[in-house]
C-alpha cells in the first residue's frame, strides 16, 4: 500500500474513533491497534497530525497514538521495534518545523519528541539540539515559541536520566547551552516590561509566556515589583503571578543546594522579602502564594547552618562567619520587633471568612489545609523566636499584658518558661474562659485547650490535672482534647459505669447514639485499659443491637463501638465472636438489605477483627463469601475491601488463598478491565503481598494475573506507581521462586515470538531504566537482590546487561547502607535480626496482632534478613569465580569507574 492510499485508510479510521457512536469507536480503535505494529503506521500519523488543515480532533488522536508508539516500540529491543530507517525518517519529519498552531497539540508533540530524545539524543539525533536553538533564535513569534516550548521538555527529559553516562552527557550539552538560555530569558524579560509600561497587553502575556519556558531552563533569580502595572481583573495577573512565584522558587531552590554561593544575595534576598512582608510596602500588591514564598526565604537564612559560627569562633568557616555577620547585621531590634508584632498581630488572625467557616463547619474548620500561610507563620516564628528570643521575649510578654495571644504563646512555651506562670495563669483566667458557655465562644474555647496541651507537658502542675479534667469533662468529645492516661484513670471506672447505666436508661434512639459515641471516645482515647470494665457492656450490646433492629443508625452506632472495642480488647476480642462474626456477616451482606446503612461500619469492623485475631477460625474464615459481591460493586469501600483480603493473608495464607484464591482472581481479572491506575495498584498489592507471605503459593494461585505485569513491564507501563508494583511483583518471583519466573519467561516468548533471552534482555533494560519509578527503599533493595540472582551467569544477555545491574546495586546500596561513626564500616540499616515486644509509653497504642505477624514476617524476608552488601560481594565474586580474573575484569571495565569507586567503598573489608 503506498503512503496516500494509508493515509486515507488510517485517516478514516482516526475520524471514525473521534465518534461518540461506540458502534463506530469500537472498531476503528480495533482497527488502529491492529495498525500499531505495522511498518509505516507512525509515518502516515506524523503526516497526517502535521496537516493542520483535517480536524483538530483528529489530528490530537493521531500525537496520541504517535506518542503511545514511542512507549512500545521505538526501544530497539522492543517487540515489534520500528526500524532504524523509519526512526530516522520520523525524527526528520519532527523537527521539520515548529509551526503547529493548536497550543494542546503543540505540547503533546513537544513531549513526543522529549520522549524520542531520551531514548536517541545525542547519538543517533544529534541535530536535535542545534536545530531547536536555532529556531528558537528565529523572529517567527508562533515558531519560536513553539521551538521554545520543545527545547524546554527536551531538556527536562534529558535531565532526568540517572545512568552516569547519560548524566556525564547531559552535563556537556547543558553548559553548551546555559548561556544562551540565560541570555534568551533576559531578553522576553526585558520585552516584557517594555510591553507592561506600554500597556500593550496581548504582546506582554505573549513574553510572558517566553519568560516562563526560558526561565525552566535557566537559573536565574530576578527583583521586580511587577504587580503594580497590573490590575486585579488584568488578563496578565495569573501568569505575571506565576512568573514572580517561579523567580521566589529559584532563588530558594538556589539557597538551598548552593547557600555559601548565596552568601552575596542574603542581604538583598532578605531586604526584599521582609519589606514586602512586613511593612506597608506589600499592601495591595503581595498575593498569598508570594508571602509563604518570602517567609520561607527568611525561615532557610535564619535557620541555615551555612551560615551560622562553630561553638568555637575559631573553628568557623569564613564564609560562615560572613553570612552571620550579614544576618547579625539585618536583624537589628526594630527589625525583630516590627516582624515579630506583625507575625502574631497581623498573620496569626483569623480572617472574616475563616471565622465564618468555623461558625459554620467548625470540625472542617478544624481540620482545613487550605490557609497556606498559616502553618508557614508558625514556622517562621518558631525560628525566628528561637534563634532571637533575648530580643523577642519581652515583645512578646508586653503583648500577653495587653492582649491575649494565645497562638503564639503555645508555639513558644519552651522558650517562654522561664518567663510565664503558667499555672497562675490557667488558675485565674483561663480556667474560667474553658466555662464560658455562649456559642460565640467556642472559637476561644478551642484556643485555650490548644494552648493548654502546649503548655502541659512543658511547664503545669500535676495537682492542677485533675481539676482540668473536671472542667473539661463536657468538651469530651472535643477532638483538640489530649488525655493523660494514667491521670485520667482514676475516673475511668466511675465515668464508664455511668455511661452505660444512662446508656440502659434513655429510651430515644438518637440519645443512646449519642451515649454510645461518647463511649466509643472514651474507649478509643484510654485503649487497653478499659479492659477491666467492659463486661458489662459486652454483655448488653448483643441485646441492644437485637433491639434496633428497625433502628439502622442506632446499629451504626453499635458498629463504631464494637470497632473500638475490638482494638481495645486485641486478641481477647475472640471471645466476642458469637456476636461479633454474625454482626459482620449481616453488615457486609449486599443482599442484605441493611448493608445500605451497615456496609461502611461493618467492613471497618471486619477489617479490625482480623488486624487483631490470634488465628483464623472457619466461621472467621466463612464470612469471606461475601467479599465477591463487595467486589463487584467497586464502590468508594473498595480499599476497605483490599486491606481486608491482605489481613486474611497475613493472618493464614495458605488456608485463605486454596480456599478463595480462585474467585480472587476472577474478581481481580474483572476489575482490572475497567479502574483506575489507583485501584490497579490496589490489587498488584494483594499479588506482592502473598508472594511475599508465600512465594509459591502466591505465585501459584495468582499465575493468572502475572502474564499482564510482566507485559506492563516489557512495554514500559507509564504510570510510575503501577510501574513500581509491577517490579516489586517480579521482583519477589525472580528472588524467590526462580523456576517460576523462567516458567513464566518461557511461556511470555512464546507468546511475543520471541527468544527467552531477548526478552530476558528486555525485561533488565526496563528494569534498570524504570527503577527511578521505585521510591520505597525496600521495594529497592528488592529490585537489587532480584537482578543480582540472576549472577553468576555464563549467559551472554546478563552479561551484555551487567553494567545496568552494577547501576541499581550501587543506587540500593546508598539508600540502605548506614556508616557506623565509630568504625567507619558500613552495614545494612534493613537488617531484622529479632522480634522484640515494642516498649510503648503511655500514648501510644499497642502493636495489633497483624503488625506482631508482619514483624515475624519481614524475620523470614530476604529484604530484612539478606545483607545486601554482603550478597554483592558473593555474586561478584561468584561470577569472577566463573569467568576468571581476565574475562571478570573486562566485564567490570564495561561499568561507569565512578560507580566502581563507589561499589568498591561499600565493599571494604570483605
Amino acid at each position: 500500500m503506498d503512503m496516500d492510499s494509508a493515509s486515507t485508510v488510517v485517516l478514516q479510521a482516526l475520524t471514525q474513533a473521534t465518534s461518540q457512536d461506540t458502534a463506530v469507536l469500537k472498531p476503528a480503535e480495533e482497527q488502529l491497534r491492529q495498525w500499531e505494529t505495522q511498518p509505516g503506521f507512525y509515518s502516515v500519523l506524523l503526516k497526517i497530525f502535521n496537516n493542520h488543515m483535517l480536524d483538530v480532533n483528529v489530528r490530537w488522536l493521531a500525537v496520541l497514538y504517535f506518542k503511545n508508539g514511542i512507549d512500545r516500540y521505538w526501544r530497539r529491543v522492543a517487540p515489534h521495534a520500528l526500524s532504524e530507517e523509519e526512526k530516522m525518517s520520523l525524527r526528520a519529519g519532527l523537527i521539520t518545523n515548529f509551526n503547529e498552531p493548536v497550543n494542546q497539540i503543540a505540547t503533546q508533540i513537544a513531549v513526543l519528541i522529549a520522549k524520542v530524545a531520551r531514548l536517541d539524543c545525542p547519538r543517533q539525533w544529534p541535530e536535535l539540539i542545534p536545530i531547536l536553538l536555532e529556531s528558537v533564535k528565529g523572529q517567527d513569534g508562533l515558531q519560536q515559541h513553539r521551538a521554545l516550548l520543545t527545547f524546554y521538555h527536551v531538556t527536562k527529559t534529558l535531565a532526568s536520566k540517572r545512568l552516569a553516562q547519560d548524566k556525564r552527557l547531559f552535563q556537556d550539552l547543558a553548559s553548551g547551552i546555559y548561556s544562551f538560555a540565560c541570555s534568551l530569558w533576559s531578553h522576553h524579560t526585558d520585552c516584557f516590561l517594555q510591553q507592561i509600561y506600554a500597556r500593550d497587553e496581548a504582546a506582554a502575556l505573549s513574553s510572558l509566556e517566553r519568560t516562563l519556558l526560558s526561565l525552566k531552563g535557566s537559573d536565574i533569580c530576578k527583583d521586580g515589583g511587577l504587580c503594580r502595572q497590573v490590575g486585579p481583573d488584568n488578563a496578565c495577573r495569573e501568569k505575571l503571578e506565576k512568573t514572580i512565584i517561579l523567580f521566589t522558587k529559584v532563588l530558594l531552590d538556589f539557597l538551598e543546594y548552593h547557600p555559601c554561593a548565596f552568601i552575596p544575595l542574603i542581604q538583598r534576598s532578605l531586604e526584599f522579602a521582609v519589606s514586602y512582608v512586613f511593612t506597608p510596602a506589600g499592601e495591595g500588591v503581595t498575593f498569598e502564594r508570594f508571602i509563604v514564598q518570602c517567609m520561607n526565604l527568611i525561615k532557610m537564612i535564619v535557620k541555615n547552618d551555612a551560615y551560622k559560627p562553630a561553638k568555637n569562633i575559631e573553628d568557623s568557616k569564613p564564609e560562615s562567619l560572613e553570612a552571620h555577620k550579614i544576618k547579625t547585621a539585618f536583624f537589628t531590634h526594630p527589625t525583630l520587633t516590627e516582624i515579630g508584632r506583625r507575625l502574631v498581630s497581623h498573620y496569626f488572625l483569623l480572617t472574616e471568612e475563616e471565622l465564618a467557616m468555623w461558625e459554620e463547619d467548625p470540625e472542617s474548620f478544624g481540620n482545613s489545609t487550605s490557609q497556606d500561610t498559616q502553618p508557614c507563620t508558625e514556622v517562621l516564628f518558631l525560628d525566628i523566636f528561637h534563634n532571637y528570643s533575648q530580643t523577642l521575649t519581652p515583645v512578646l510578654l508586653e503583648m500577653v499584658q495587653n492582649l491575649q495571644v494565645y497562638n503564639a504563646v503555645g508555639l513558644a512555651a519552651y522558650e517562654l518558661f522561664d518567663n510565664v506562670d503558667f499555672d497562675q495563669w490557667f488558675k485565674n483566667q483561663l480556667l474560667g474562659e474553658l466555662q464560658v458557655n455562649h456559642h460565640r465562644y467556642k472559637l476561644i474555647r478551642r484556643r485555650v485547650i490548644w494552648l493548654i496541651g502546649q503548655w502541659i507537658s512543658v511547664k503545669f502542675k500535676s495537682d492542677l490535672r485533675p481539676l482540668l479534667y473536671e472542667v473539661i469533662l463536657s468538651l469530651m468529645q472535643d477532638p483538640d482534647l489530649v488525655f493523660r492516661t494514667e491521670q485520667f484513670l482514676p475516673y475511668l471506672e466511675s465515668i464508664f459505669g455511668l455511661l452505660f447505666q444512662l446508656l440502659q436508661q434513655v429510651t430515644e434512639c438518637d440519645t443512646k447514639m449519642q451515649v454510645l459515641h461518647v463511649i466509643s471516645c472514651v474507649i478509643e482515647r484510654v485503649n487497653i485499659q478499659i479492659r477491666p470494665y467492659v463486661g458489662c457492656l459486652v454483655q448488653y450490646l448483643p441485646l441492644l443491637w437485637k433491639q434496633s433492629e428497625e433502628h439502622n443508625m442506632l446499629r451504626c452506632a453499635i458498629l463504631t463501638t464494637l470497632i473500638h472495642l475490638v482494638q481495645g480488647l486485641g486478641a481477647e476480642s475472640k471471645n466476642l465472636y458469637p456476636f461479633l462474626l454474625p454482626v459482620i456477616q449481616l453488615s457486609t451482606d449486599v443482599s442484605q438489605p441493611p448493608h445500605v446503612y451497615l456496609l461502611e461500619d461493618g467492613l471497618e469492623l471486619w477489617l479490625v477483627t482480623l488486624e487483631n485475631s490470634p488465628a483464623v477460625t472457619p466461621e472467621l474464615l466463612r464470612i469471606f463469601q461475601n467479599m465477591s459481591a463487595l467486589l463487584e460493586l467497586s464502590s468508594e469501600n473498595l480499599r476497605t475491601c483490599f486491606q481486608i483480603v491482605n489481613a486474611y493473608i497475613y493472618l493464614s495464607a495458605t488456608e485463605f488463598l486454596q480456599s478463595y484464591a480462585e474467585s480472587l482472581c476472577r474478581s481481580f481479572c474483572d476489575l482490572l478491565k475497567d479502574i483506575t491506575n489507583e485501584g490497579q495498584v490496589q490489587v498488584l498489592k494483594v499479588v506482592e503481598i502473598a508472594l511475599k507471605v508465600s512465594p509459591i503459593l502466591g505465585a501459584h494461585m495468582f499465575q493468572p494475573l502475572l502474564p499482564a505485569v510482566f507485559r506492563g513491564i516489557v512495554d514500559g507501563e507509564r504510570y510510575p506507581v503501577v510501574m513500581s508494583t509491577y517490579l516489586g511483583i517480579m521482583g519477589r518471583v525472580l528472588l524467590q521462586n526462580s523456576s517460576f519466573f523462567f516458567s513464566l519467561l518461557a511461556q511470555m516468548a512464546s507468546e511475543c515470538s520471541q527468544e527467552m533471552d531477548q526478552l530476558l534482555g528486555n525485561v533488565i533494560e526496563m528494569w534498570v531504566d524504570r527503577m527511578d519509578n521505585i521510591t520505597q527503599p525496600e521495594r529497592r533493595k528488592l529490585s537489587s537482590l532480584a537482578l543480582l540472582s540472576l549472577l553468576p551467569s555464563d549467559n551472554s544477555v546478563i552479561q551484555d546487561k551487567f553494567c545496568g545491574i552494577i547501576n541499581i546495586c550501587v543506587e540500593a546500596l546508598h539508600d540502605v547502607m548506614t556508616e557506623d561513626p565509630e568504625t567507619g564500616t558500613f552495614k545494612d540499616c534493613m537488617l531484622m535480626s529479632h522480634f522484640e515486644e515494642p516498649k510503648l509509653s503511655d500514648d501510644e497504642e499497642p502493636p495489633t496482632e497483624q503488625d506482631k505477624r508482619k514483624k515475624l514476617l519481614a524475620l523470614e524476608d530476604p529484604v530484612h534478613s539478606v545483607s545486601l552488601q554482603q550478597f554483592v560481594y558473593e555474586k561478584l565474586k561468584a561470577q569472577q569465580a566463573m569467568m576468571g580474573d581476565q574475562g571478570f575484569g573486562v566485564l567490570m571495565e564495561t561499568v561507569d569507574t565512578e560507580l566502581v569507586r563507589q561499589l568498591q567503598e561499600f565493599l571494604q573489608g570483605f
